[in-house]
């Protein structure tokens, strides 16, 4: 009970595991959430997580997790995703609403869950992995970043309702980060595609970096709140402009 417990969602992959990786050197007792056990069983078995199946679109999975937690002082909402680039003239309703319910209905139902004990902390830190693409727009992104925009929305929102209280609210809005999964998820499981959308970029963010960027935040003193770290590689300037080096 001396350790501080942090609870990380969608930690079977990319971010999501490097946070529970970098959390757990920090010497945070961590729980590592997400729908897929046997990644969070090697999760687990690599740094001492401890593993946790969770459905974010399930309020019964997330009242489980609630349930089994004597204390939480950090949680970190990462699980989401993006699926598709159709334009809105063809847009994919199902694709949408699975991003809302991911993203943005997922991080809502966790948060509430979790409130009370990171109240009772008494110095709680809820940080919500947004994207630039809450932070701008372009075309075929039309639905990924309304769920971004809607998930810095809820997180502004929530740092004026706790004012006062012992909670501190932290956005980090990560720019082209080249996971595992991330893309290859977007575009239908297409590797070549995936591939390309990284190809040429000197030095993409890894997931490594964005997890070192939420280390730093929940790790501030208890006065300190960082409302919003946006991170990008050098090498992109926009989300519609990045720097690509060609071969001779």
């Amino acid at each position: 009970m001396d350790r501080r417990t942090a609870v990380v969602t969608g930690a079977s992959s990319g971010i999501g595991a490097a946070t529970a990786r970098r959390l757990a050197r920090e010497g945070y007792d961590v729980v590592a959430a997400a729908r897929r056990g046997d990644r969070l069983d090697a999760l687990a078995a690599e740094c001492g997580a401890r593993p946790v199946v969770l459905d974010v679109t399930d309020e019964t999975s997330v009242r489980a997790l609630a349930g089994s937690l004597e204390q939480c002082h950090v949680l970190i909402n990462n699980a989401g995703g993006a699926f598709g680039l159709e334009p809105v003239e063809s847009a994919d309703e199902i694709a949408w609403r699975k991003m809302w319910e991911t993203n943005v209905l997922g991080m809502m139902r966790v948060t509430r869950a979790l409130l009370p004990a990171l109240e009772a902390s008494g110095d709680g830190v809820v940080v919500t992995v947004t994207s630039t693409a809450g932070h701008g727009v372009y075309e075929g992104g039309a639905g990924y970043a309304a769920a971004k925009h809607a998930e810095r929305a809820v997180s502004e929102t929530l740092r004026l309702e706790l004012c006062g209280r012992p909670v501190r609210v932290v956005e980090v809005a990560p720019g082209m980060v080249a996971t595992e999964e991330f893309s290859l998820n977007r575009l239908g499981g297409d590797q070549d595609r995936a591939d390309a959308v990284y190809a040429g970029v000197p030095g993409p963010l890894s997931a490594d970096d964005v997890a070192d960027c939420i280390a730093w935040a929940v790790t501030r003193p208890w006065n300190v709140n960082v409302d919003l770290l946006v991170v990008r590689p050098r090498a992109q300037a926009a989300a519609h402009k990045v720097h690509r080096e060609t071969s001779t």
